[in-house]
C-alpha cells in the first residue's frame, strides 16, 4: 500500500473536498443535486460555528477520499452519537485499505467523544457500500425509514403551513 494519511481538514481544504463531494454525487447518480460551494463549506465547517467535521485520505499526498460526520443525541442512551455523512473513496483507489481507514477513524473519534453509537444511511442499490459496512460489522435498521424536508417543504413546516399529502 502506498503511503497514507488520515488527517482532519482544515481551512484551505475547501476545494478538495468540494472535488470529493462531486466526484462522491457522481458515484451515487445524484450530481445534478450538489449545490454546495467552497465559501458555503468554509463557512459550515470552519467557520466560528461548525455544524460538521471532515477527514481527509491521502495517498502520497494526493487526497484519495474524506469522511464528514458529525454530532447528534440519543435521548435513550443520554448520550451524543456521531453520524457518517459521506464516506468517499475516488474509485481507482478503492480496494486498498483507504475506506476502512477513514471509517475506523470515525469510529476511534466517536468512542474518544463518549458517543453511544455511529450510525450513517446507504442507497440501497449501492451493494459494495453494503458490503463494506457489513464487513466493519454494522447492522441494518430495517425498520426505520428516513425522512426529509428541503426546500419549500421545509419552509412550510416552519411557518405552521402544509404541503400536500
Amino acid at each position: 500500500m502506498s503511503e497514507i494519511s488520515i488527517e482532519v481538514a482544515r481551512a484551505g481544504d475547501e476545494g478538495v473536498l468540494l472535488q470529493l463531494i462531486r466526484g462522491l454525487a457522481d458515484y451515487e447518480r445524484l450530481l445534478p443535486e450538489v449545490v454546495t460551494t467552497e465559501e458555503l463549506l468554509r463557512q459550515h465547517l470552519f467557520g466560528a460555528r461548525p455544524s460538521a467535521e471532515a477527514l481527509l485520505a491521502r495517498a502520497q499526498g494526493e487526497p484519495v477520499g474524506f469522511a464528514l460526520y458529525f454530532t447528534n443525541f440519543s435521548t435513550f442512551l443520554g448520550r451524543p452519537g456521531l453520524y457518517l455523512e459521506d464516506l468517499f473513496v475516488l474509485p481507482e483507489h478503492r480496494g486498498r485499505g483507504y475506506g476502512a481507514r477513514l471509517f475506523r477513524r470515525v469510529a476511534q473519534i466517536a468512542l474518544e467523544r463518549e458517543c453511544g453509537r455511529m450510525e450513517w444511511s446507504v442507497l440501497d442499490w449501492n451493494e459494495p457500500a453494503l458490503d463494506f459496512y457489513r464487513r466493519m460489522g454494522a447492522q441494518p435498521m430495517s425498520e426505520w425509514t428516513v425522512q426529509r424536508l428541503t426546500g419549500e417543504a421545509l419552509r412550510q413546516a416552519a411557518s405552521g403551513g402544509t404541503t400536500k399529502g
